[in-house]
């Protein structure tokens, strides 16, 4: 029979005394689940959560309120350079606000503090199935609010007015493309493209390459690519 690995957590809490009864709860819990749990590092801060993350564990229980800086930096930043694990937060704000948040900058769970006895072993168990994890009380409100967010993004998109084909030339920019490289995926002249790209600049009141993806990102007039576009 082929051997369990640990699931390798690393622990971001800037309370001592929470941080400690949360890594005697997770090795009790870990002593009744079918899979270990391996506490490879504590945090009590945004750098040091990021210093640790370089270990590549496959959980981090991140609070979004550390004494100096925000959990949100720290899922900000583990977003921008692929983490590969998955992050739960760990906070005491039910809001809809702070939840949506969380979860659109990449947390893959969202935990009550006061209820972490009964949440958080459903979170742990829900991640390991590559699943997400809501308290149920605040399942309605985060679609509520993904919602509405949806409807103002497409109100923006639908405020710029890029044409079917200006779309094209953007995703292909967007994934790094030069010009050459637009006009043989789509099929016109380099010339057409630079035209293309004056429309979009002039459309989304940008002036360069670099702000025109960072903009088309925002609005969400492209999806981020994790591959190569060839």
């Amino acid at each position: 029979m082929k051997e369990l690995q640990p699931l390798r957590v690393l622990i971001v809490e800037d309370e001592t005394h929470f941080r400690q009864g949360l890594r005697t709860f997770l090795s009790f819990f870990g002593n009744q689940e079918s899979h270990l749990l391996e506490i490879i590092g504590e945090a009590d801060s945004a750098d040091q959560a990021i210093q640790l993350a370089e270990q590549q564990p496959a959980l981090i229980l991140l609070d979004l309120e550390l004494a100096e800086s925000s959990g949100i930096q720290v899922l900000q930043h583990l977003q921008e350079h692929s983490f590969k694990g998955k992050v739960l937060v760990l906070s005491g704000h039910q809001e809809d606000d702070w939840i949506f948040q969380a979860i659109q900058a990449g947390a893959t769970g969202y935990v009550f503090k006061h209820q972490l006895l009964t949440q958080l072993p459903e979170a742990i168990r829900a991640i390991t199935r590559s699943e997400m994890y809501l308290p149920p009380a605040a399942t309605h409100g985060f679609f509520r609010r993904f919602q509405s967010y949806e409807q103002s993004r497409w109100r923006l998109r639908q405020q710029y007015h890029l044409t079917e084909r200006e779309k094209d030339v953007l995703n292909w920019l967007a994934q790094g493309a030069s010009n050459e490289e637009i006009s043989r995926h789509l099929y016109v002249t380099v010339a057409t493209v630079k035209a293309h790209l004056t429309n979009i600049f002039e459309k989304l009141e940008v002036t360069s390459r670099t702000q025109a993806i960072v903009a088309a990102f925002k609005l969400g007039l492209v999806q981020n690519y994790s591959s190569s576009y060839w």
